[in-house]
């Protein structure tokens, strides 16, 4: 390793988790000058759900033990106008939006790194399963050696600066060797679980939390036949190929099949059911996008490629056409509940080109 190099400034953001410190650990064995910042994206004062005081105690624990420097920024104004109002006006148009895609592109990749930046660093640094690879002028974000932990799904906002300045130390590493380091290393957050789920909503129930923000409306539940079997809470708590959340036991004269929601009518606020994992009504050949994200060029049209429709689904097959600036994403085979609001992101030999929201299917 150059001497060059030795000098570089990595401000890395440390989350409390075992990937984030196993990166303070693998930087400073390369040789980086090495800061961790613990950033405060959601204001958890009122808020008893929140784990972000564990998580900075974790956090420091291990700066402490690595004797690296440990600073905390407050984002949470940013979080809440840039992410947070998004999610919720996204719900009430009857959409089911991914905010931790928005959390990376406005904050930890954008706010993040203007604080990195104005602290003279030479890059900035996180724990996602992600590789950045230069090919000729254009910086490419890849899949990681992980497949099962591939993050770039949540990655595709990324634009060509912010993968210039960024570091992926965990690109070549697999989950049990991130955890082998740090139980080889006796890092102090070593057996701590992975978090799951949207970190502002925490242990707390889905429908609960939305409850607190938003004001439902209350309306008819209807089968594919147009058979008025209940009533909802409110359209916003529910999403299309959902089944458990719905509440509806035996119907006289039906199958003793379990129901899933088919569509959302948001003129008539009424949800639309059928019975059976596999109804037809659930699956649709293609997905159209008001716009797609290109991470590097923009390939050329028609583009054949693999897309994922949501983030722990396997690559897909598909084709994507443009046509007066909207996009049609067709499958090779037809998909199960294609969501709006969701994000399809596309991928072609292992490299994530980008990708976009969907408006409809």
């Amino acid at each position: 390793m150059s001497e060059q190099k030795h000098t570089k400034k990595v401000i890395l953001g440390i989350s409390g988790g075992v990937d984030s410190a196993v990166c303070a650990y693998l930087l400073k064995q390369q040789g980086y000058n090495v800061i961790a910042v613990f950033m405060q994206n959601w204001d958890q004062a009122n808020d008893d759900h929140c784990t972000a005081n564990e998580d900075l105690k974790d956090a420091l624990l291990v700066c402490q033990q690595l004797q690296i420097p440990f600073e905390t920024i407050n984002f949470a104004k940013e979080y809440w106008r840039n992410v947070f109002e998004s999610f919720l006006t996204s719900h009430k148009q009857g959409l089911t939006p991914n905010p931790d895609i928005l959390c990376n592109s406005e904050i930890k990749f954008k706010k993040f790194l203007e604080y990195a930046m104005s602290k003279n660093a030479d890059y900035i640094a996180t724990g996602h399963y992600a590789k950045i690879i230069k090919k000729d002028d254009l910086y490419l974000l890849a899949q990681p050696k992980d497949y099962a932990k591939d993050q770039t799904y949540f990655l595709h906002l990324l634009e060509q600066y912010q993968l210039q300045k960024a570091l992926f130390p965990l690109a070549d590493y697999t989950k049990p060797e991130v955890r082998a380091i740090a139980a080889k290393i006796n890092l102090a957050n070593r057996s701590k679980k992975d978090s799951t789920g949207i970190c502002f909503i925490g242990e707390r129930k889905y429908n609960d939390f939305l409850s607190e923000f938003m004001l439902s409306r209350k309306g008819d539940i209807i089968t594919e036949h147009g058979e008025k079997v209940a009533t909802h809470n409110g359209l916003m708590f529910y999403t299309l190929g959902q089944r458990k959340g719905i509440n509806l036991g035996g119907i006289k004269e039906k199958k003793e099949q379990p129901w899933y929601v088919l569509a959302k009518d948001l003129k008539n606020n009424t949800l639309i059911i059928g019975q059976g994992k596999d109804n037809p009504k659930l699956y649709n050949s293609c997905a159209n996008m008001a716009a797609i994200h290109w991470i590097a060029e923009k390939p050329g049209m028609p583009f054949k490629c693999m897309v994922k429709i949501r983030y722990n689904q396997a690559l897909q097959e598909c084709e994507v056409t443009e046509y007066k600036e909207q996009f049609k994403v067709q499958f090779s085979s037809k998909q199960r509940a294609v969501t709006p609001g969701q994000s399809a992101v596309f991928y072609l030999n292992g490299i994530c080109y980008g990708g976009g929201v969907i408006v409809s299917s």
